[in-house]
Order: C-alpha cells, then structure tokens, then sequence
C-alpha cells in the first residue's frame, strides 16, 4: 500500500509514510513525530496506529482496509482517535456483523461491481488432494511463464509441503513464507517472489492481504474445509490480477465427510466465482454465520436468547427513532428505504 500511494503521489506535494513490525522502535519513534508535527500527510499502518502515543494534528479521514480482519475492539479504538473524524472501511468480504449494520440502515453501503478492464474470473475448483493434481496445476502455470501460491495453514509440516512439490515438480523454485519467521527474513523470501526470484510460494494464510502479484495465476488452498468464506475469498483473490486466466484449486478431504456448513462455505466459493461477487460471498457467510451481536463484540452467531423478529423490530424502531429525532438534519428528504426484513429480502432476492 505504501508503495502504490507514493508511486501514484509522487508528483504531488504530498508525504506518505508507514508504520509495521519490519520497523525498528527508533524509526517508529520518528515518523510518530513527524505525524504530531503535521508534517505527514498520508500514514499508513496496521494495528499500531491504535497506538495511544499517536496524536494527529488534524486528522480528516480514517480508512479502515480489509475491514474484516479488525476485531470490533480495535476498530472502536481507531474511531477514537479523533471524535467525528469520517470514516470509510472496505472490505472484498465484510463480517456478518458489518453487513448486517448497513442492511439495517446504520451504515451507508456502496458495493463497487465493475472489475477493471481485461479482467477475467477466477476459475475455482473443489477437488479432493491429489499429488497429481498439484503437479499439473503447478507445471502448467510454470509453462506459461507464471508463478504459483500453495496455501498449507499449518506451519509444523509446511517444510514437508514444500519438499513435496519440489518432488513432484522437480524444475520449480519454491520458497516458504509463515508469520512465526524473523521479521527480516520473511520479508525478504516475500521480496524474491514478487520479483520473480521464486516459482511456487509455499506459505500460511498470510498471503490472504496486501499481495499484488499479476504474474502469480495459480492458488492451490490445502485443507481449504478447516478455512473460513471471507479467508477463502480473500486468498482467491490473490491471483486474477491480471489479463491472464487465473486458477483456484480448493483441496479437502472426501466432501461426504466434511461438516454441513464447511460444505456450504466449499460450494459457495465455487458457486460464486465471478469478478465482483464478493458481496455475494458476504451475504451467504450471513446466511451460515448469522448476523452476531450488534451491541456487543461477537462479529457472528444467531441471535437465540431475544428472538430474530423481536431483535429485528427493536433494532428499527431505534435507528427510525434516531433518524427523526437526534441525526433528523442527516435525513431530511430520505425516502421510505424499508424495514431491516425488507433490506435482507431484497439483498437475497439479488443474489
């Protein structure tokens, strides 16, 4: 993200920094200065910018990315930073508990379906593992020129992984990539392979953000049953990031043996494999998940104790009762936009 902000804003009179782990104390020390002074225009973080020894001169917008991966703790203490400071979070896959805020009414909801130009979809395939089917994914990527991402989110035997398609696919440079590595080292293997140094990234669920890789077109997710939707969706969306026709394989034991809902979340990455369906995605995680506690912590789960249809009416009559009263300038000539009911008939009726 820092890269992509300052390349696109290097000829404007604006200053872009970051603060992440690879940073060491002192330099985080300095840039957290340079952010009181107002000197820093842009400053781009992880969780560290809950840091209570961060102070903005005048900060005016706060963008929270990958929303999904924030619990609703740090996402609170974020907004604390400034009161009334603007507020756009995004997400190729919001929790059920966002996407049920904004269905509700409590939250403005814009969905961006138009993928850019020359895209194609990710073709997505449930399969059984099979070495084989690891072999040909990985040597056809690497006869075209590409490079590949093996997912195996268990880091006690990804050495074994990796020595495995190394033995299936005896041409292929492969490197491992997990978050238990020092910070300068994982780094750097990360670095080899967006610069093409390396063929097959053999890596954790850690690849699922941040990774811009056109020339990587092949995932291969193992035991893709033990991972949830949005984590799924997320690592898909690795790969298709360019004009090339990208490859998604899901890798599970015998489907007749997996649970009910790891079934449903395995169906709905292939049922939904277009460019933009992650709203889609979203909303059938909803379904599975259920819609958790809006006025508390839990981002999913089903509301058991007070009744569906009794939580639902409350929770309109409080937000219409808002509306009129305390926010009534916000929505002055907004027209009649529908009970929270209406809102998820018509989201499903979409889908």
């Amino acid at each position: 993200h820092y890269k992509t902000f300052r390349d696109r804003l290097a000829n404007l009179p604006v200053t872009v920094e970051y603060i992440n782990r690879f940073k060491t104390p002192k330099q985080v020390k300095e840039t957290m200065a340079r952010v009181s002074a107002g000197k820093t225009d842009i400053l781009i973080g992880t969780h560290a910018l809950t840091n209570k020894k961060l102070q903005f001169k005048d900060l005016g917008l706060l963008i929270i990315d990958e929303e999904q991966k924030f619990g609703v703790k740090t996402k609170d203490k974020l907004k604390e930073i400034k009161v009334n400071v603007d507020t756009l979070t995004l997400s190729a896959t919001p929790i059920p508990r966002t996407l049920h805020f904004s269905l509700m009414g409590a939250r403005d909801l814009s969905v961006i379906a138009t993928p850019p130009p020359n895209r194609q979809p990710v073709q997505t395939e449930l399969q059984v593992f099979d070495e084989t089917i690891v072999r040909d994914a990985i040597a056809r990527e690497l006869k075209r020129g590409g490079q590949a991402f093996f997912v195996h989110n268990r880091i006690s035997d990804i050495v074994e992984m990796a020595a495995m398609i190394v033995r299936l696919v005896p041409n292929a440079r492969v490197t491992v990539a997990h978050g238990q590595m020092e910070g300068d080292e994982l780094e750097k293997r990360m670095m080899k392979f967006v610069e093409g140094e390396y063929d097959v990234l053999v890596s954790t669920n850690i690849i699922e953000s941040g990774l811009d890789i056109p020339n990587a077109n092949t995932i291969i997710i193992n035991r893709a049953h033990l991972t949830g939707l949005s984590d799924l969706h997320q690592m898909r969306g690795r790969v298709g990031r360019s004009n090339r026709k990208a490859y998604c394989y899901l890798l599970t034991p015998p489907v007749a043996n997996l649970p009910a809902d790891a079934r449903k979340r395995l169906n709905t990455l292939e049922e939904f494999s277009d460019l933009g369906a992650g709203f889609n995605v979203a909303m059938r995680d909803l379904d599975i998940r259920g819609a958790g506690n809006l006025l508390g912590g839990e981002q999913s789960g089903f509301i058991n104790d007070l009744g569906y249809e009794a939580y639902h009416q409350v929770l309109d009559e409080a937000v219409q009762e808002l509306k009129e009263t305390e926010f009534r300038n916000l929505f002055l000539g907004e027209g009649t936009a529908g009970t929270s009911q209406q809102r998820l008939q018509m989201a499903a009726g979409a889908l």
